[in-house]
């Protein structure tokens, strides 16, 4: 039989190849086809590697080679908050007196070494896609925006850019929260609870402008209408946000039901009947948290096709509740995994929260067979891959996808043996494992070293150190 030899930019082989195709299909000995940025073929080592010709091999040295991990929610610029405040503090104390003030007080240049920096750690844990939730968007100065989105196209990784939206001035009962809240942290820069506050046309206008400037359908940067919070957001602009996204074929994702604090605000109606009277459930809207939600609430979700992010981690540190993620699962709601903000994690290792989330839950439900390792997986892959839109491209390592992948070195002492390499990735890996990393068929990390790093890490790494004593400082954080 005659093999004719297909032109291909990138051979990895000698692997276990994870697919996460739909029959969840393990490939030993396997390797990736890579051309033009997207996957060619997916097979044994011995058959890609007659009927290929590739321009680089890349050798997987018997590693687990992966779909690029997929963070669903996350904040950029709080990576430098990390560790620097008490612990005992609840959602609103934290974010009034910590997270606000240092956010206000932060430069273009310092939100594009934050960038930067979160780039770094994300791809050296095998993340190639996240969803930012830039909540804290000031509307007057695009200039923080730009930078970072500059820094995500110089390091090579997928990003989705969450433009938040805040339209819903503060009432007097709230305002006085506010003040009662700050009264912990006198001396803190507080901006004021209504600050960040546009006109409900000015921001649909500003996130169409945003959407028109930077979103690259089919590339590896996009921009979504990103409505703060339902306590901060009109229905005009949840309603006109859900339109923008039908309109540029993007999505929305909102921060909801993350505390009690808002069922008791929203009172007999809860925010996933809310949202459902307006119109912004569906395939077009990706919810974080998602905490302070019951039986109901879910079928909503379930049957109006919402996904979710579940944000176990950050939800933890600040004890507002474990989200009824088993229920959601159970009833087929969309669910993904989502580091949220570095203050809270503390690190943006999403595959770390999927262990987190596939061994509390089991404690927590005193079940174990709840959220088993493959679930947890899917969680940041495939699953989470559907929940941001991306299922025809993204979360699996099959022919025609886009070729994010990463490759784990599973020959350490804490992965061996590894009979089953999900499981092992799940309970085992701590992401220091991760050597190779592509995203649109492009090297952004080899032997663990970043691609596109112009700086020396150890330089990096004490520029972000000062940088952020610096900004402690201006906010007045102690």
């Amino acid at each position: 039989m005659t093999v004719t030899n297909t032109m291909t930019d990138i051979l990895i082989t000698n692997g276990t190849i994870i697919t996460q195709n739909e029959d969840r299909q393990i490939i030993t000995e396997g390797a990736v086809a890579v051309t033009d940025g997207r996957i060619t073929a997916v097979g044994s080592a011995d058959r890609l590697g007659a009927e290929t010709s590739p321009a680089r091999i890349i050798d997987a040295e018997r590693g687990a080679v992966i779909p690029g991990l997929i963070n669903a929610h996350t904040h950029v610029s709080d990576i430098f908050l990390r560790g620097t405040f008490a612990e005992g503090r609840g959602l609103y104390d934290w974010l009034f007196n910590v997270k606000q003030p240092a956010l206000f007080e932060m430069q273009p240049e310092e939100h594009a070494l934050a960038a930067r920096l979160y780039c770094i750690e994300a791809l050296r844990s095998g993340t190639t896609t996240f969803v930012e939730n830039d909540t804290a968007l000031d509307w007057t100065d695009l200039d923080p925006t730009r930078r970072k989105l500059d820094v995500y196209a110089e390091m090579g990784v997928r990003n989705i850019y969450g433009a938040g939206i805040r339209d819903l001035p503060p009432d007097e009962g709230f305002e006085q929260l506010f003040a009662d809240i700050t009264a912990h942290d006198p001396d803190s820069v507080h901006p004021g609870p209504g600050a960040l506050i546009v006109e409900t046309e000015d921001a649909l206008d500003n996130t169409t402008a945003l959407i028109e400037e930077f979103h690259s359908e089919g590339g590896r940067q996009s921009v979504w209408p990103a409505p703060a919070t339902l306590a901060t957001t009109t229905a005009d602009a949840l309603r006109g946000a859900y339109r923008l996204a039908e309109e540029y074929d993007v999505m929305t994702t909102t921060h909801v039901a993350e505390a009690k604090a808002e069922v008791r605000e929203r009172g007999a109606l809860s925010s996933i009947e809310y949202l459902r009277n307006i119109g912004c459930l569906g395939e077009r809207a990706l919810l974080g948290h998602c905490v302070q939600t019951n039986a109901r609430d879910i079928r909503l979700l379930a049957r109006t096709g919402t996904a979710v992010v579940h944000n176990y981690r950050a939800n933890m540190r600040l004890a507002t509740g474990f989200a009824p993620v088993a229920s959601m699962l159970d009833t087929g709601v969309l669910t993904a995994i989502g580091t949220d903000n570095s203050i809270l994690n503390d690190t943006s290792n999403v595959l770390s929260d999927a262990r987190a989330v596939a061994t509390a839950h089991k404690g927590y439900h005193q079940d174990p067979s709840i959220v088993p390792a493959q679930k947890a997986f899917d969680m940041v892959t495939c699953d989470a891959a559907a929940a941001i839109g991306h299922a025809d491209t993204l979360g699996s390592i099959e022919t025609g996808k886009q070729a994010d992948i990463a490759i784990i070195d599973l020959e350490q002492p804490h992965l061996t043996p590894a009979p089953d390499p999900v499981h092992a990735l799940v309970y085992g890996s701590q992401g220091s494992e991760v050597e190779t990393v592509l995203c649109a068929g492009t090297v952004v990390m080899n032997g663990r070293e970043i691609v596109r790093m112009k700086t020396p890490l150890p330089e990096l790494l004490t520029d972000a150190t000062a940088t952020a004593e610096r900004i402690l400082k201006r906010a007045g954080i102690e």
